[in-house]
């Protein structure tokens, strides 16, 4: 995602509902979230679909990682050796 400039990024959803086609083209060809207002006041945030789906992965591997770090705090890890063991088990199967 490209550096977010007010000027141009902030629009009044009135100004969208106007020109929804102009907006959308704005977000695809510079990749940068259009923030919307609803009587001066921040309302919604556009994101082109790539983005979005950046910040989904993102925020699912953050999110696995503190499960990971959560498990590591309670003493629930296995060593490598003991998880080969295991997987190669299965395989054998």
């Amino acid at each position: 995602m490209t550096r977010w400039r007010p000027s141009e990024d902030i629009r009044p959803i009135t100004e969208f509902r106007a020109n929804a086609s102009a907006v959308l083209d704005q977000l695809r060809s510079t990749q940068r979230p259009v923030i919307l207002t609803q009587n001066g006041r921040s309302a919604a945030v556009l994101l082109g679909v790539s983005a979005y789906e950046e910040l989904v992965e993102e925020l699912a591997l953050l999110r696995d990682i503190k499960t990971a770090e959560a498990q590591a705090a309670r003493g629930q890890v296995r060593s490598h050796a003991v998880t080969a063991k295991r997987l190669r088990s299965k395989l054998v199967k």
